[in-house]
């Protein structure tokens, strides 16, 4: 996945310009081959006439790793004593020093020993150089990122303790997946090509285990594709291509406050975890609204539980801003609560659903609606024309 400017034209010869100075390999699990892939990049722009140093490779004594490190010049590490152990850290002064085009620097997550850097964790040291201009290619894998971390915890049931801000890697350049399918981590690890024998048996029997590769592969495939769609999107923005552009399913649901509007959340959320997808939640607060905070909150925290995006918007007509905001967001499909509306109302086609469903069905936006709930007062359920009015 590449942040890269488009040409003009789509021939043979059209120029794309450079990539950026921030590649990071993304990786579910140790062993997939984040380290070489480094390093097999490092040796193509070398061959390209680029300046590229080792900064810091852990080969883990793998020979075929290490024999890929052969053909750099490789910046001596800074040697620290710690509280009686020896350590051995990314030496940020020198880099700075020899001031190279391109520096390799794995495990991008890792913590540095105290007083090898004056910077807690290496990101930060990452930062420093790509500041001073130097391009940075590193590693990471997917559990490492601050808001996968603790779910994988309780998948695997093991403590991440080293974290790296989810903006860090989303703000890189270039985000490559390295994959590599469960039964083939699992081959490698039997081979002694991950962990030393005296590992092997317990990382099968724990982090190991089919299950917990499989999530995290999934995990690892599901942020990248996520961020390629963004990026699209930003670039289809910059481009001012109208309507929607339909990659993946992109879901919305229009409540209000009232607390009928938690069944048609629900059903939404349904929806939207079928399709693999976020939930946006718009809530449309129009100038003559009467708002009830308290079920406002309600929602809003029912939101956070279901994993979706909550978005207020001001506008006084309801069936314009739902529908603008949907083709500003790229948005697949709309979900709306049934409303009950004066029969002349709906004949004459003025009801805002009415108005909802053609304009987006102009757009190409299918639009659902989710009957009147039958537990509701009354027998009828009612989004109150989609405000608080």
């Amino acid at each position: 996945m590449e942040k890269t400017p488009f040409s003009d034209t789509d021939t043979e010869n059209s120029f794309v310009e450079p990539a950026g100075k921030f590649r990071i390999y993304l990786g579910a699990a140790a062993g997939v081959g984040k380290t070489v892939a480094m390093l097999e990049e490092g040796i193509r722009r070398k061959s390209r006439g680029a300046d590229v140093v080792v900064g810091f490779v852990e080969t883990h004594k793998r020979p075929f790793t290490l024999e890929k490190t052969l053909d750099f010049e490789i910046i001596p590490r800074k040697t620290i004593s710690y509280r009686g152990s020896t350590f051995q850290e990314m030496d940020l002064d020198a880099i700075l020093a020899r001031a190279p085009e391109v520096v390799l620097v794995d495990e991008l997550a890792h913590t540095n020993v105290p007083e090898s850097s004056t910077n807690e964790k290496r990101y930060q040291d990452i930062l420093i150089l790509l500041k001073s201009g130097i391009s940075v290619i590193t590693t990471v894998n997917i559990q490492h990122l601050e808001s996968i971390a603790a779910a994988v915890e309780e998948i695997v049931g093991a403590k991440v303790a080293e974290r790296v801000p989810d903006w860090v890697v989303r703000n890189a350049d270039q985000i490559e997946l390295v994959d590599s399918s469960p039964e083939s981590l699992r081959r490698r690890l039997l081979h002694g090509n991950i962990y030393p024998q005296e590992k092997i048996e317990s990382a099968l029997t724990h982090f190991f285990k089919f299950e917990n590769l499989s999530a995290l592969r999934d995990i690892a495939l599901r942020f990248v594709a996520d961020e390629t769609e963004e990026e699209m999107l930003d670039y289809l923005r910059k481009i001012k291509i109208p309507g929607r552009w339909e990659t993946s399913e992109r879901i919305m649901v229009a409540v209000s406050g009232a607390p009928e509007s938690s069944f048609v959340l629900h059903r939404a959320a349904r929806m939207a975890q079928r399709a693999k997808t976020q939930l946006m939640v718009v809530h449309i607060k129009s100038a003559d609204a009467n708002l009830n905070g308290s079920d406002l909150d309600v929602l809003k925290n029912e939101c956070e539980k279901l994993d979706a995006r909550w978005q207020d918007l001001y506008e006084d007509d309801v069936a314009k801003g739902i529908v603008e905001f949907a083709l500003s967001a790229k948005v697949t499909q709309i979900v709306l609560g049934a409303t009950r509306q004066n029969k002349w109302k709906r004949r004459l086609g003025n009801s805002i659903l009415t108005k909802i469903m053609d304009n987006a069905g102009n757009q190409g936006i299918d639009v659902h609606i989710i009957a009147r709930h039958r537990d509701s007062p009354n027998g009828d359920f009612t989004l109150n024309e989609l405000t608080e009015s």
